[in-house]
């Protein structure tokens, strides 16, 4: 059984708790951007979302 979700949806739900929990570290400044970034959709499009892409495979590969 496969689930997609939208990567502005979750790094927009993400931000939200970012957000709201006042965090100020590299991930919440990673979360931020990625949202940002999806949100435009930017020139530098592919090879970020190439790299979202990887990663997503990977913690799929290692919780599968």
């Amino acid at each position: 059984m496969g689930f997609t979700i939208s990567a502005v949806l979750l790094f927009g739900i993400a931000s939200f708790f970012v957000l709201k929990a006042k965090a100020a570290g590299a991930g919440a400044a990673i979360v931020l951007f990625l949202f940002g970034f999806f949100a435009a959709g930017t020139g530098a499009y592919e090879p970020i979302t190439n790299l979202v892409q990887s990663a997503a495979a990977a913690l799929t590969d290692i919780a599968g």
